[in-house]
């Protein structure tokens, strides 16, 4: 790859490189975890340098990212037990997720540092340094002065379970001169979906084949599952989650719960019987970023609503007086979606109510939970299709019609029924996607 696109863009990065590190000391204000081993991302590194080229690489850029390439990763492990891997991230929750997958099938000699900045001195260091024998990106990230100097030194780039929607397309077409030369320069693509395919395609990206998704291929946490349910029967109110929430959604959100639950306090003050009226429930929500834990708490505060933590609850809700009376549950945790998703009855879909493209419905579905999405699920156009398709999502206009929706389906066990059955066969028809993959990486690979 080369052209003045790339050569303006790479004396972009290079100037871009103070900027990021402010950024990162203000995001490590409030995740530590933005502070640890800042250098590495600008190629250097505490690991002294491999003598030879064995490292598979690969990059999952954040949390879910990192849990799609669990699934490959363990995979993988299986058929090349003597595997090194080289794990790469550029966020702090998806590092942190990669920590914990090497402690579970790490082996000697594996690696795990930060996604070097796409400058061309961070890079090349990057390579210098590591010498992989493959690399492995994860879903969306395709960077030019990575993929150039792959290219440069012979190295195989490969794009797994890759997605690429319309805006994404249209964005990348507005920089062609930058992004046809780069996805051209993938080894191969392996697209989720056709259309995903179609849309690589027109960046000139070598699409080998259409594998589908690898996060149908993930298996919900048994444990968490049999919590969430045993929470499920021991309450006395059912559960409207949202999940995944994002920045713009939550505070319309509670403002609609307070109204709710306003409307609830005045049929309680009058009715005869000093009881919870019949559609009482509790809301919970799991915002998307762990750093926003208290921001949302406050917005949910400042409408008068009563709010538990879920940090705070020593067992099950049910067992936890503030829990038991309060308007809202903060689900203000990793790595318990399973369980949050087996304790609710219906959950909204975050990031699909503002126009952030929806968060992953798949594992909602897989758990058993009915899902109500917005208007904007363009990060998961064919799943989102699909689930609607099949009985196992709903679809709203906005988040007034999203509420009303999940507030229906609380009170129509029969729908609900439906839908938990029509999700869990959705999930089920559409695995494969991880084995599909393996056997497309094996000629790259060392033998078992």
């Amino acid at each position: 790859m080369s052209g003045w696109a790339l050569g303006v863009y790479s004396a972009l990065m290079t100037l871009g490189a103070p900027l990021l590190r402010r950024k990162l000391a203000r995001r490590g204000r409030q995740e530590p975890g933005y502070l640890e081993a800042v250098d590495e991302r600008f190629g250097h590194y505490s690991q002294p340098p491999e003598a030879a080229c064995e490292l598979v690489w690969v990059h999952a850029v954040s949390l879910g990212e990192t849990r799609t390439a669990a699934l490959l990763l363990k995979a993988l492990r299986l058929q090349h037990p003597a595997l090194r891997l080289l794990l790469t991230h550029g966020t702090a929750t998806g590092r942190q997720e990669g920590r914990a997958l090497l402690q579970a099938i790490g082996r000697p000699g594996d690696v795990q540092v930060w996604q070097p900045w796409d400058s061309p001195a961070a890079v090349q260091r990057f390579f210098r340094h590591f010498k992989p024998r493959l690399g492995l990106l994860m879903e969306t990230e395709v960077w030019p002065n990575l993929v150039a100097q792959a290219k440069a030194r012979g190295l195989p780039l490969v794009l797994v379970n890759g997605r690429l929607s319309a805006k994404s397309l249209k964005q990348a077409q507005k920089v062609a001169p930058l992004s046809r030369p780069a996805y051209g320069a993938l080894s191969a693509v392996y697209a989720q979906t056709a259309l995903d395919a179609e849309r690589f395609r027109a960046l000139d990206a070598p699409v080998a084949g259409v594998f589908g998704n690898l996060k149908f291929d993930a298996a919900p946490c048994a444990a968490q599952l049999a919590t969430g349910r045993s929470w499920r029967r021991a309450l006395a109110r059912p559960v409207l989650m949202f999940a995944s929430s994002r920045e713009g959604e939550e505070n319309e959100f509670f403002r609609q719960i307070k109204a709710l639950v306003q409307s609830r306090r005045v049929f309680t003050a009058i009715d005869s019987i000093a009881s919870e009226p019949e559609g009482a429930f509790v809301a919970l929500v799991v915002p998307r970023h762990p750093q926003r834990f208290d921001e949302v708490a406050a917005l949910a505060a400042r409408q008068g609503l009563g709010v538990s933590r879920r940090s705070r609850w020593t067992g099950s809700p049910a067992d936890s007086a503030e829990a038991v009376n309060a308007d809202v549950w903060l689900g203000d945790s990793l790595g318990e979606m399973a369980l949050y998703y087996a304790a609710a009855d219906v959950a909204l879909l975050g990031g699909s109510f503002a126009p952030l493209g929806g968060q992953n419905l798949i594992e909602a579905a897989a758990c058993g939970c009915p899902v109500v999405m917005g208007p904007h699920t363009f990060n998961f156009t064919e799943a989102a299709a699909l689930a609607q398709a099949e009985g196992a999502a709903l679809r709203a206009a906005d988040l007034t019609q999203g509420v009303q929706a999940g507030l229906a389906l609380l009170g129509d066990s029969a729908a609900r029924a439906q839908a938990v059955a029509a999700g869990l066969a959705f999930t089920a028809r559409n695995r494969g996607a991880t084995a599909r993959t393996v056997a497309a990486l094996q000629a790259c690979l060392p033998s078992a």
